[in-house]
């Protein structure tokens, strides 16, 4: 199913610190805690993907559920896929709530069933799974191991899928809601 999903170039956030552009996709989880990254890159693994992990990373730390951050490699040519775990506790509670109430007002003037649905999603949702691309530095297969990172949480973490410049994604990989607008 991931390759189904269009995750494609979308309107790019740029850094204004380094001048990198990104692409950003994000799936809202409604299962209380995040999986392992061990988990994770057993299922890349299955896929026929081989993730490569930082240098620096301890083995202990993919065994861990409260994980925050992490770049995973899909090519040793290119910038590695950024993810960022954002909790309804914790640390980064803010954040969530603030990606949080970002979503629920664009999803607003939306008042068919699959709108609702995903509201429902996010504002349920107990952890949000961001990731970030180097738009001007991703291929085609980093499109697709991301694709694969986000059937990941989908299937494993009760989540649905949102890609900027495009909506959320019902787990059948229709378009379910439609954002053509960039975010702010």
């Amino acid at each position: 199913m991931a390759k189904e999903l269009p995750v494609v170039p979308a309107a790019p956030v740029v850094d204004s610190n380094s001048g990198d552009s990104y692409v950003f996709t994000r799936v809202f989880c409604l299962r209380e805690n995040a999986s392992p990254l061990k988990l994770l890159i057993d299922f890349l693994r299955s896929r026929g993907q081989t993730p490569i992990l930082p240098t620096n990373l301890a083995p202990e730390a993919l065994e861990d559920w409260a994980w925050v951050q992490v770049s995973l490699g899909y090519d040793q040519e290119r910038k590695p896929i950024q993810l960022f775990c954002l909790r309804d506790r914790g640390t980064y509670k803010d954040s969530l709530e603030t990606e949080r109430a970002n979503f629920l007002d664009r999803l607003m003037p939306y008042e068919d069933v699959e709108a609702q649905l995903v509201k429902d999603y996010v504002t349920r949702a107990r952890f949000l799974v961001t990731t970030r691309m180097a738009k001007h530095d991703v291929t085609e297969a980093g499109y697709d191991f991301n694709g694969w990172i986000l059937q990941f949480f989908q299937e494993n973490c009760d989540g649905i899928v949102q890609v900027d410049g495009q909506g959320f994604f019902a787990p059948t990989g229709d378009l379910v809601v439609e954002f053509y607008e960039d975010l702010e």
